[in-house]
C-alpha cells in the first residue's frame, strides 16, 4: 500500500507519536509511524469502519 496517512490531528510537535491508515476497497492497513519497516496490521474495510464508529460513540471519560 503506496497511501499510507497520519491523522488530521497530528501536529509538527507530536507527528512522530501516531498511527498511520491506508485503505483500498476492501482492506484498511494501520502501522506506527515512527516504525513504518515493521509490521502491519490489515482489517476488513467494513470491520474497521465499525470499529470507527464504535469509538465515536463512546461516552468520554470523567
Amino acid at each position: 500500500m503506496d497511501n499510507w496517512r497520519k491523522s488530521s490531528y497530528s501536529g509538527p510537535d507530536d507527528g512522530n507519536e501516531c498511527v498511520e491508515i491506508a485503505n483500498t476497497r476492501t482492506r484498511v492497513a494501520v502501522r506506527d509511524s515512527k516504525a513504518p519497516a515493521r509490521a502491519t496490521l490489515s482489517f476488513p474495510a467494513a470491520a474497521f469502519a465499525s470499529f470507527l464508529d464504535g469509538l465515536k460513540r463512546q461516552e468520554p471519560e470523567g
